[in-house]
Order: structure tokens, then sequence, then C-alpha cells
């Protein structure tokens, strides 16, 4: 068989639990497309679910492979990731997430190969031992070549080895704001007659926090009635989201679940939000800043290190709904100050949160570990 020397291609496996509309899954999406024209890089892919959402991975004409598991505890999944290993004979291995970290590093480790453990996606609060993946970090980092955070505050909080751990920030790709639906024809298709549009785009589940976003909209619909409230993401339009909003208000909020038109939604919002419980970084603040939307978040974790306070919109404190109000009332009412904060978010994910720059990042590492 031809060496990596003799051939000048990196071989990789990339494992992953779920192809779901998550953040992860869209960072990966778009690094396969990318790499896909990189002819030194050659690679598979493990998919540990039937969520498949980023159905382009089926149009790249990659290997493509689904370990499904049948129990939490099905000991088969080690013996195909195994064989599978052992077939395709990668020099780097490249999990995900918390899950796949656990079965990839010891056969990485029994078959030699090198672990590049991305779970760090995220940035742990309270007591960590009783956080599933800050276990899983202690459990396989000893056996990862390299640890890829998303954030700096994920590998402080992670306490990851100085001497393994990178930054590698998320990349947002332009090419996906072309063709989007004329603004428009959205707010007509939403039903939307307000002056001025907020939303949020993340799923609803215990790491974000809508009840604080809901309880800022609250705040201000009593004083107003210009705005209209969007939520972008899985289960958004579950009853338990509805629970949360106060009947007098409905009309004012649409609650829209998971869509495929992510982009077009944020385009024909004023401000974009993100109150959370902890964060790496988000690719909605990125998809926000891209598209020149002020951005109202929550402040801590990695969202310090994509928005700058005051120039690129505003950070706030954890569940705090009165200050979050403030923030997006201040925006609400200076058109100016939208555009200029906007501008200088787009301008900065060009500069330092490209897909170009998170692509070659991704295969100068390659490179450097093959």
């Amino acid at each position: 068989m031809a060496t990596r020397k003799e051939t000048g291609t990196v071989k990789i496996l990339f494992v992953i639990d779920t192809l779901g509309p998550g953040g992860k899954e869209r960072r990966l999406t778009e690094l396969l497309k990318a790499l896909n024209k990189h002819h030194e890089i050659c690679f598979e892919l493990v998919v540990m679910s039937e969520s498949i959402h980023y159905t382009e991975v089926h149009e790249m004409g990659i290997k493509f492979h689904k370990i499904i598991r049948k129990t939490k505890r099905d000991l088969t999944v080690y013996k195909k990731l195994y064989d599978l290993l052992r077939h395709y004979k990668p020099e780097i291995v490249h999990c995900w997430d918390s899950m796949t970290a656990v079965y990839m590093a010891p056969l990485a480790r029994i078959l030699k190969i090198k672990l590049i453990n991305g779970m760090v996606i995220d940035v742990p609060s309270g007591i960590k031992v009783l956080n599933k993946h800050w276990v899983r970090g202690r459990l396989t980092f000893p056996m990862s070549k390299v640890i890829v955070a998303n954030s700096k505050a994920g590998l402080k909080a992670y306490c990851v080895p100085a001497d393994k751990g990178v930054v590698i920030y998320n990349g947002f790709n332009f090419s996906r704001l072309e063709g989007i639906t004329p603004c428009q024809d959205i707010i007509e298709e939403l039903n939307i007659s307000t002056n001025l549009i907020v939303g949020m785009v993340a799923t609803f589940w215990e790491r974000k926090d809508y009840a604080t976003f809901y309880k800022a909209a609250h705040i201000l619909l009593k004083k107003r009635s210009d705005v209209t409230f969007l939520a972008v993401g899985s289960n958004t339009d579950s009853e338990e989201s509805l629970k949360l909003l106060d009947s007098e208000f409905i009309q004012y909020f649409r609650l829209l679940g998971k869509s495929t038109n992510v982009e077009s939604l944020i385009n024909i919002m004023d401000i974009g939000v993100l109150a959370t419980f902890t964060e790496g970084i988000s690719n909605a603040v990125l998809e926000y800043m891209a598209l020149a939307k002020p951005v109202v978040a929550t402040g801590g974790s990695g969202t310090e290190e994509l928005v700058e306070d005051g120039i690129t919109g505003f950070l706030v404190r954890t569940s705090d709904p009165l200050q979050l109000a403030e923030k997006l009332e201040i925006l609400l009412n200076n058109e100016v100050l939208r555009k200029e904060m906007g501008l200088a978010g787009h301008e900065r994910v060009g500069k330092h949160f490209s897909i170009n720059r998170m692509v070659t990042e991704y295969v100068n590492l390659y490179k450097l570990i093959a």
C-alpha cells in the first residue's frame, strides 16, 4: 500500500453522533464541503444516527457510513468501528462530540491512530463532575493527540492540557447568502405587519434560555406594539415553548420550529438575540453578524470572543430579562446604531471568522499531526 509520503494525501475518518440541525453539524458539513476540493486530504464519514438534516453530504460523493446504536450500551458498535478502522486505515480520526470520543479514543489507541478530539463546543458551568461531557473529557483527553475547541473559554472550562489544546473558531461561508428569499416574501408569508422584527435562532432546550428571551419580549410589548418576535429552531414551535408566552401578546410572536431557510429568516430581522446558559462560538450569532444584524447576547462563555460589546452589539447578564429588554430597546429606538453595529459585525466575521480561515487552520492541523 502506498504511504502518505508517496501519495501526498492525509486519510481522515470523521465521526459524529448526528447530522441534525445543530451548530457542530453545520460546522462539520461546511468543512467537508471545503475539504472535498482539497486533493491532499481524503476522508470518509461516520454518522451514528439516522438524523440527517444537512443533506449536502449526500451530494458530495464521499464514502458515508451509518453505524447506529441499538441501545445506549450497544457494544457491537465498537466491533463495527474497529472493523471500519482496520479496513480504511486512516492516519487521523476526528470525532466531533463527546459520545463519539468515548467510542473512538480506545480504538484509536489500540490501532495507533492519531485522535483529534473535537468535543469541546461549549463552556460547562456549575458542578462539572455532574456534567457527562466534562466526565467524558476526563476519560478521553489522555488518549487524544489534539483537543480542538471552538473557543478559548471552552479550553479553560474543560481543563484541557495546554500541550494538547487548539482553538479553531467556527467559520461562516458567505456563499450561503446567495439566492436567499426576498425579505418582503418572508414577511408576507409570516403575516408580519410590525415595522420591527427581533429574532432568536436556537434549538428550544435546556442550554438555551428562551424563557428570558420571551420575558424580555413581554416587557417591551407592554410598552410598544411595533415589534414582532421570531423563535427559530427545533422545538421552538412546541407546546412547552408556547406555554412561556403571555396570551395577551401571542399575536406578536412567530414560533417557527426547525427551518431550512434560516438565512432568509435572519435577513428580515432588525436585531438578532441569543439568550443562553452556556455557549462556545454560536453559529447563530455568526449568521446574525454575517447578515449585518446587531446582536444582543448573553455574555460570558465563548460569545465574548465573538461579540464586541458596544461595537457589534451588546452583551447582557445570564437570565436577566430586564437588561435584555433595555439593550433591545436602545437598538429598536436607534436605526443608525443598528446599522453601524450590524456593519461592524459583518466586517468582523469576514476578517476573523471566515470559512476559508477555518478550513485552512484545520488543513494545517491535519498535515502537522499526520
